[in-house]
Formats: C-alpha cells, sequence, structure tokens
C-alpha cells in the first residue's frame, strides 16, 4: 500500500488493488468519488466520498454490494447523511468482509469472503479516520470476524446497539444519532 494518505493518493493504486477517482457534480457541490478494488472487482476494500475539507468518518459494515467508484448505494447515501451531520469532510466505506455480493447469503457462502487485502486496509484507513463507526449488523458473527475486527481496530464506535449486542447497520437507524465508543463492557 502507498504511504500517502489513501484519500490524497486517489489516482494511484494502492498494492495490487486498482484505484478508481471521479468527481461528480451535484448542483453546487462538487463530490470526489472513489473506490480500491481488487483486480477482479469480487473484493471492494474501500470507498470513499469527499464533499469537503476535514478528516472522514469511516463505517465498517459486512459487506459491500453494488456501490463502486461511481455508484451510491441506499447505504452508502445514508453513511454520507451521517457523516455530514456530524460535520466530517468525507466518507470511507470498509467492510468486515470485502467480497461484494448484494445478498449476504452469496457472502456467507464463499471460500474466502474477507478478502486478501482487508485487514490491511481497515488498519490503515482507521488511522486516518477521525471516527470509526462498526455498522455491520447480526451478521458479523459468521468465522468470529466481528471478534477479529474488534480487536484490530480497538477505537470503534457504533449508533446503537442490537438487542443482542451487534452494531446496527445505518438503514434501519434514526437520523439524529451519533457515534457512542464501543467499550468491552458495551458487550
Amino acid at each position: 500500500m502507498d504511504p500517502k494518505p489513501l484519500f490524497e493518493n486517489a489516482h494511484t493504486p494502492a498494492g495490487p488493488s486498482a484505484s478508481k477517482d471521479r468527481i461528480a457534480s451535484a448542483g453546487s457541490h462538487a463530490m470526489q468519488r472513489g473506490a480500491h478494488l481488487s483486480p477482479c472487482r469480487r473484493y471492494r476494500y474501500a470507498l470513499w466520498r469527499r464533499w469537503g475539507d476535514g478528516p472522514h468518518a469511516m463505517f465498517v459494515g459486512l459487506n459491500p454490494s453494488t456501490a463502486d467508484e461511481t455508484v451510491d448505494d441506499p447505504t452508502i447515501r445514508r453513511c454520507i447523511a451521517f457523516a455530514r451531520a456530524w460535520g466530517y469532510g468525507a466518507l470511507c466505506m470498509a467492510n468486515l468482509f470485502a467480497f461484494r455480493a448484494t445478498r449476504p447469503a452469496d457472502m456467507l457462502a464463499q471460500e474466502d469472503p474477507v478478502g486478501p487485502e482487508n485487514d490491511a486496509y481497515l488498519r490503515r484507513l482507521a488511522t486516518e479516520a477521525g471516527v470509526v463507526v462498526a455498522a455491520w449488523g447480526t451478521r458479523g458473527t459468521h468465522r468470529d470476524r466481528h471478534t477479529a475486527v474488534r480487536a484490530l481496530l480497538p477505537q470503534l464506535h457504533y449508533l446503537r446497539l442490537t438487542t443482542d449486542g451487534h452494531p446496527g447497520h445505518p438503514l434501519y437507524l434514526p437520523a439524529g444519532l451519533r457515534p457512542v465508543a464501543w467499550r468491552p463492557s458495551s458487550e
């Protein structure tokens, strides 16, 4: 991975992953869009949207679906809204599992749903983030991945925990929530 911050290095591939970057205009606001995908595009390690200055809010979901360097999905739009409301200038989306699938069952059936570069991206992205929000819902227990990522990223936050203690998915949470530090006693 290139030593420059990922947002400043949008046009340069990071390691063997292809990086794509686009500028999209929405009215008077320009949004920089980018993603780090595997060469086969079956794994998405990071997706970002930058609309202003300052640090980025990082969300860690379950697995990526169709969003890429040019296309948003409902989860990305929702995470952008949260990050903007908190005063951040960008969003970075990463996941427990980097395998791209619109149906979680397809991801769960994969031999390697994590992806060979995912942990390196998670560590790197988290060091550059203003806040890291766990948002993977109830299926993060697959292969005990939630435990591995909590150990990898000790500064995690959440918006709301489910009744079973999992970080809620942003699509299903009220807009006014703010990140809460996820301490071991929060489990």
